[in-house]
């Protein structure tokens, strides 16, 4: 089932929302200018640290505190073991010896769709003609129907139980206690059956007198799971288990929490099974490489938003003749192109010159000197004479 609408803008109308998107566009301008910036410092001060960290961090027994140690950045492996079981509190689910556990829940709801096709008019109008479509599709969050252009015959729920993760209180790796977040986040998962008792309970706790059942995946509230009706719920559970860990961090008592290196930043790393030291740093190096070439190709793209909305005012005066506007529009297309190419690495740079000003300046200088190298050395090179004939 879809639903059309045809909506029209005149002239003016567009040009009041272009003047509003070249503000919008001059501020995302100033604030990918200050994330890039971020970003470069960002990476180089986490570079430091972790420099730092790699020519101060030990090997210790995990097995055995050593008071010698204390406050010192060490690294430890050993089996991983939680104190508590994690579990969900609202239904009453519970996993032995795991370090974590993990609900996740979809409701069967009405999805809307969009497509609109602009179409542009004499004296620099736009019609733009949106076609709605309706489907029943599992979704993880509440989608709310009241926003639906057809709202009335595509009502869903308003309100479902989240999914979550819930972690033991305490964990320990060897004899050093340590943040069972941070073993839930390196642990592998694996499904959780669940017993008709417990499937019994969730049902009795979602209420409203609804059928709950139990199936591969979990538990299903609803009639038929093969004909699901709005508002159903699938249900289930994943365990989290770590068994051997290698831990990096500071040394307090018989617990290992985030050490602190001379430019504040926080060094604490985790990874699943026996990781040596050097391995541990030189993964996260790679992890901020990659969050910094991630944040630079955002900051781009942001930057290039920008200047299209800047500039979206010139395409729609030339939509007076609907040919010229869009001509006008593919030429803004390309100076915002060439601006981002040429704008986001001066930016880089000056971030780089604000952070590390003697390696910049010693990259300039022997920029200048290869240059100046070159061009005596043409300046020295004999003239080829000619060959009689």
């Amino acid at each position: 089932m879809s639903y059309t609408d045809t909506t029209y803008t005149s002239w003016f109308a567009r040009i009041k929302n272009a003047l509003t998107g070249a503000l919008v566009g001059l501020v995302l301008l100033i604030g990918c200018i200050w994330l890039m910036i971020w970003n470069e410092g960002r990476a180089i001060q986490t570079y430091r640290a972790l420099s730092e960290g790699a020519s101060q961090v030990i090997s210790v027994d995990g097995m055995a505190v050593d008071p010698a140690n204390e406050g010192k950045l060490v690294h430890i492996s050993g089996s991983v073991k939680s104190d508590q079981r994690p579990q969900d509190s609202q239904f009453g689910i519970t996993a032995d010896g795991a370090v974590g556990l993990s609900r996740e829940v979809e409701m069967y709801q009405w999805a809307e769709k969009s497509e609109s096709q602009p179409k542009k008019t004499l004296g620099g109008g736009e019609e733009t003609t949106t076609t709605y479509s309706y489907t029943r599709e599992w979704s993880p969050d509440v989608v709310d129907s009241r926003r639906f252009k057809q709202p009335d015959d595509h009502q869903n729920p308003t309100s479902m139980p989240d999914g979550a993760t819930f972690t033991a209180k305490t964990a320990h790796v060897g004899v050093f206690s340590v943040p069972v977040k941070d073993m839930a986040g390196i642990g592998y998962s694996s499904r959780l059956a669940l017993a008709d008792s417990d499937v019994q309970r969730i049902g009795a706790e979602i209420g409203a007198g609804r059928s709950a059942k139990r199936n591969a995946e979990g538990a299903y509230i609803g009639l038929n799971e093969n004909l699901p009706a709005i508002g159903d719920l699938r249900i289930s559970y994943h365990r989290i288990d770590v068994e051997t860990a290698s831990v990096l961090g500071k040394q307090n008592h018989s617990a290992l929490v985030p050490y602190e290196t001379t430019n504040h930043r926080d060094i604490f790393l985790t990874a699943a099974g026996n990781v040596d030291a050097s391995r541990m740093f030189q993964s996260a190096e790679s992890e901020n490489n990659i969050i910094t070439w991630l944040v630079r190709v955002a900051g781009l793209i942001g930057l290039f938003i920008s200047f299209k909305l800047m500039f979206g005012l010139l395409p729609i005066l030339g939509d007076l003749i609907p040919f010229i506007g869009t001509v006008i529009g593919l030429g803004t297309s390309i100076a915002a192109f060439v601006l981002t190419l040429l704008i986001g690495p001066v930016v880089i740079a000056i971030a780089w010159f604000a952070y590390r000003p003697m390696l910049a300046i010693g990259i300039i200088a022997g920029g200048i000197l290869l240059a100046l190298a070159v061009s005596r050395l043409r300046r020295k090179a004999p003239l080829s004479q000619p060959q009689p004939t």
